[in-house]
């Protein structure tokens, strides 16, 4: 059963992740950056200063909203996770160290185009019947494009409730369970051959943490994620430069790798990786999975956020998606390229080469830090995920269906804990590329909206 899934699935994700997808990512952030002049670049200093200059401000939300820093957060807790340590991992093992050059390229382009989804979903969002603001994709196809395209959010909305479990929520689980037993293993505390006690009780403590935290409401998940991003991140980033400090040596030569790789693989991994298409896909795929440039989930949080134009919020999407690929993804690949960690290339890989490469510069001490990090990463993931899949979820069946979403969300951490790793990030891939066909279709259309809402905010703010 499990082969035939796998083979449904490749073949799916073939035509998914194709040369159609590439294009239309691609196409799609040109075509946003042309639209509104490269705000990403014009305008980049000015995001930076109207996000992290103003994040920090504990002003209390109205009702049915939370802060910019909780929404930023949630929505960070949501890009900021496996994708930056077990994705940025797998798409070197598969598609040699150039996946990395085109996970950058796909992150330029995917700064305007989170910007436009975050400013589209303020300017779209509505209130629900327990008087939250909710937004995304789903609302802004609605109430942007008309009754005559309800089918097109309606298909994005089933895709995101199916996307949510393995990408928000098996992947995550899967990445905790690697950090725990490797640093468990590192100390004889744990066989590595007697790894299913430990697998299950890890998912079952996951599955209660995720459901009592998610039935708390969109407040409390602000509030969990504005304490666990800030440290998980600075943690994380301070290991990680230590790294490179400490590697210093071969960093020009990880560079050469990473361009030379980019456009002829073979000649960086021995030719195990040989086509530039796999490498390009592999760094667009992941680059997208890391920072949802494109998928439309990030811009789910930002719709509660208590802001007072959607432009001002759009920025958060430029200062995330540069946060979260620019700067942590390419310190991950840093960490796994200086440290001289064994890279099998051709064969899938997740957290544990990453764990490997900081245990290679500090020793097995290190994995109990790096644990801690790559839980926290992963389980402010789970929540993010949550918030979006219970949105997805309420736009389809209304708001009687939440609690039944969250128990079932909760749940799947026990599988996540104990199912195959490779194949659980197959099918996330796809199902995020499935999910990215709709909304990257809207934000085409809904280019003018954005670029009107651009013009009015920076002719006020002049």
């Amino acid at each position: 059963m499990i082969e035939r899934i796998a083979d449904i699935n490749t073949v799916v994700n073939d035509f998914v992740w194709g040369v159609p997808a590439m294009v239309c990512i691609v196409g799609v952030g040109l075509y946003l950056s042309f639209r509104t002049g490269f705000i990403q670049f014009r305008k980049f200093g000015y995001s930076l200063k109207s996000t992290l200059g103003k994040i920090f401000s504990k002003a209390d939300a109205k009702d049915g909203a939370i802060t910019p820093f909780q929404a930023v957060c949630t929505a960070l807790a949501a890009t900021v996770g496996t994708g930056n340590i077990a994705g940025v991992a797998g798409a070197i093992a598969i598609g040699g160290p150039g996946a990395v050059f085109w996970m950058w390229m796909s992150a330029l382009l995917g700064m305007c185009t989170k910007f436009s989804e975050v400013t589209l979903a303020v300017h779209f969002r509505e209130v629900n019947a327990e008087g939250d603001y909710v937004g995304g994709p789903m609302y802004y196809i609605k109430n942007g494009l008309g009754k005559n395209w309800m089918w097109l959010a309606y298909l994005f909305a089933i895709f995101g409730t199916l996307t949510v479990f393995g990408t928000g929520n098996a992947t995550q689980v899967n990445t905790i369970t690697s950090a725990i037993n490797a640093a468990l293993i590192n100390y004889n505390v744990l066989d590595a051959n007697n790894l299913g006690t430990s697998n299950l009780i890890i998912g079952v403590v996951i599955c209660v943490l995720v459901a009592v935290i998610l039935l708390g409401g969109v407040k409390r998940i602000g509030k969990v994620t504005e304490t666990l991003v800030p440290i998980m991140a600075v943690l994380y980033i301070v290991l990680g430069l230590g790294v490179v400090f400490l590697n210093f040596q071969y960093v020009p030569a990880v560079f050469k790798s990473i361009f030379e790789g980019a456009f002829n693989p073979s000649a960086v991994t021995g030719g195990v990786v040989g086509s530039l298409f796999l490498c390009m896909r592999k760094g667009v795929s992941r680059g997208i999975f890391s920072n949802e440039a494109g998928l439309g989930t990030g811009s789910i949080a930002h719709a509660t956020a208590d802001t007072d134009h959607p432009v001002k919020q759009g920025l958060f999407g430029i200062f995330e998606v540069f946060a979260d690929t620019i700067v942590i993804c390419t310190l991950t690949a840093l960490v796994i390229l200086c440290s001289g960690v064994s890279i099998q290339y051709g064969e899938a890989a997740g957290a544990e080469l990453t764990i490997a490469g900081f245990t290679n510069v500090y020793g097995n001490w290190v994995s109990i830090f790096t644990a801690i990090a790559m839980c926290c990463f992963a389980f402010s993931t789970i929540l993010g995920w949550g918030l979006y899949g219970t949105r997805c979820c309420e736009f389809i069946f209304g708001t009687k269906s939440i609690k039944v979403f969250m128990v079932l969300y909760s749940l799947v951490a026990i599988i996540g804990a104990t199912i195959d790793l490779g194949l659980i990030w197959n099918i996330a891939d796809t199902f995020n590329g499935l999910m990215a066909i709709p909304n990257l279709i809207a934000v085409f259309m809904l280019a003018p909206v954005v670029v009107k809402l651009v013009k009015d905010y920076f002719d006020k703010a002049n």
